[in-house]
């Protein structure tokens, strides 16, 4: 298959989002491998013997986003902020399942890291980042935001940037800003 372009996605997302359902056949495998890889970062994170498999993750996220009716999807960078956010919340009931199975103990870790950069990995409760992603959102939502784009959704500062319509500079500053506080909240979190 020939390599395509964001364009090409936004295409078949617009088609989708006017009721074209040969569109979303068209344009799940253009996404998958992006989802796909999303997941197995996320799996990667886990502790040893963790029961989340990327697979099962991507397909949960399909059909959360196939549910979509009237999405109304703009491009591609905001059909991956959605996708982060169906993946937030998978991983968070997944989680949440695992811990009241063992009662609050060995509940999944994941590592806090920009999904791009070659920055040494912090291993995170997910719960905890959660939590504390909440509290971000009461205090500065735009933050929060940021974070689940490039967390959860793996975006790019651009692309970031594209969905929330603001500069990638305005952006950058606040991803800087919310890790550093998300860190210093999750300090007594154990890792």
């Amino acid at each position: 298959m020939s390599e395509r372009s964001p364009g090409d996605v936004t295409v078949l997302l617009l088609a989708w989002s006017e009721g074209d359902r040969g569109a979303l056949e068209r344009l799940i495998p253009l996404v998958y491998e992006e989802l796909r890889r999303q997941a197995d970062r996320y799996v990667r994170r886990q502790a040893p013997g963790g029961s989340l498999q990327s697979t099962a993750v991507v397909h949960e996220v399909y059909l959360r986003l196939v549910d979509q009716t009237r999405a109304g999807w703009k491009n591609r960078a905001h059909f991956f902020a959605v996708a982060a956010k169906a993946m937030r919340q998978i991983l968070i009931d997944h989680a949440r399942r695992q811990a009241a199975a063992k009662r609050g103990g060995n509940q999944t870790r994941f590592v806090l890291e920009d999904a791009h950069a070659r920055t040494p990995e912090r291993s995170v409760d997910l719960l905890a980042l959660d939590d504390a992603l909440d509290r971000l959102n009461q205090m500065d939502e735009s933050q929060a935001r940021v974070v689940e784009l490039r967390y959860f959704g793996g975006l790019t500062i651009d692309e970031t940037a594209e969905v929330m319509g603001s500069s990638p500079a305005t952006v950058k500053r606040a991803w800087q800003s919310a890790r550093a506080w998300l860190f210093s909240e999750l300090r007594g979190a154990p890792a």
